[in-house]
């Protein structure tokens, strides 16, 4: 199935070059995915996974391993972010 998947700040480092314009791509998943296997499948660090949203909705990092994602889901990562 196909999810929307977003990366900002530094980690869209991680992102092909192609997608790093827009800060997402569009990704093929297994149908039982969660978002946890997505973050683990790119190897994201897990100090640098800090807000996880789908199509808008926080999930705290203990719902990640059961959070299962549906068609056209739009998962989106930040990492913490610090300000002055």
């Amino acid at each position: 199935m196909q999810i929307t998947f977003k990366l900002f700040a530094s980690l869209s480092d991680y992102l092909p070059d192609e997608a790093r314009r827009t800060n997402s791509l569009s990704l093929d998943v297994d149908d039982d995915c969660t978002v946890e296997a997505v973050i683990n499948s790119w190897a994201l660090p897990p100090r640098m996974v800090h807000l996880v949203l789908v199509n808008g909705e926080f999930v705290p990092p203990e719902k990640r391993a059961e959070r299962r994602l549906n068609p056209q889901d739009a998962l989106a990562i930040w990492p913490p972010i610090a300000g002055g």
